[in-house]
């Protein structure tokens, strides 16, 4: 089993000199094999001088973009690559190239992935969690969110829905990017929506999520926050309108897919695969 760790990085110069060594560090220690996906996001500091200058010092994969293009693409960009490039029963591990999220959590996510869950999210909300450097009114605003996220999605075993630090079974990214397409994450430019969309795919799919407590340390913080809150705000309404919309939306056009999964990926495929079935007009929004 490999550990494929994927780092969004845009203007994280100052960054990524912190984060590489504890990465390297901890798995010398475990004595687990591990490769970094860095999706290098157009930056415009010296993020990507600074990853040439370690390329031969970590297994480091770079995928490049020209100009920048927003987490939605850079995740996608990250998940596809490894998608291609991971064996089914590898993990990956998404997390913020920024120093919030320390890397100290990785092998309770993974021991958490192995009681049989599909992810396994960290959540400031578990018992045991929390946040530093966080404002009161940002807080309100993250706790406000989350519980419109819950209303409105409702997946069992999370509570976090807005924090991307989380563990994923390659088998079921693979399974998913085949079924959705290039609509596995559709809401590609709506700021930090792809966060969320990415479970609530994985719901539709009929898969297993837990949480472990995490301590959000954005008084770590070495870069400026990328989160443009009335885009991202706009995009969980998208979404929550296109999951629920009576006519085709994702809630009724995917219903059957969970049984379908769980009989099997193929049976899964050829009945919601987008190159086998035509998909509701919803559906093929934006992806």
């Amino acid at each position: 089993m490999k550990v494929w760790i994927i780092l969004p990085a845009f203007n994280e110069e100052n960054s990524i000199p912190l984060m590489f060594p504890k990465i390297k560090n901890m798995f010398r220690e475990k004595g687990l094999e591990y490769r970094i996906v860095v999706v290098e996001d157009g930056s415009i500091d010296s993020t990507a001088q600074v990853l040439r200058q370690i390329r031969d010092d970590y297994p480091l994969d770079i995928v490049v973009h020209k100009m920048n293009r927003g987490l939605g693409e850079t995740e996608r960009d990250g998940f596809e690559y490894i998608a291609e490039h991971a064996d089914e029963n590898d993990i990956i591990v998404r997390l913020d190239c920024d120093d919030t999220h320390e890397p100290g959590y990785i092998f309770a996510l993974i021991d958490k992935l192995n009681e049989g869950y599909d992810v396994v999210n960290t959540s400031r909300f578990q018992p045991g969690g929390g946040q530093r450097g966080v404002n009161a009114y940002r807080a309100f605003i993250s706790y406000t969110a989350n519980v419109f996220m819950k209303i409105m999605f409702n997946i069992q075993g999370v509570r976090d829905y807005s924090c991307g630090y989380r563990a994923y079974r390659v088998k079921v990214i693979k399974d998913a990017i085949k079924i959705f397409g290039n609509g596995f994450i559709q809401l590609k430019g709506l700021g930090f929506t792809s966060t969320l969309e990415i479970i609530v795919k994985l719901k539709l799919m009929g898969c297993r999520f837990a949480e472990i407590p995490f301590e959000l340390r954005y008084d770590k913080k070495a870069s400026p926050s990328k989160m443009v809150t009335s885009i991202t705000t706009l995009g969980y309404f998208t979404m929550a309108l296109l999951y629920h919309w009576p006519f085709g939306g994702w809630q009724m056009y995917y219903k059957g897919l969970p049984d379908a999964y769980k009989k099997s990926p193929d049976e899964a495929l050829r009945l919601f695969g987008r190159q086998y079935v035509r998909r509701s007009t919803v559906c093929q929004i934006g992806g």
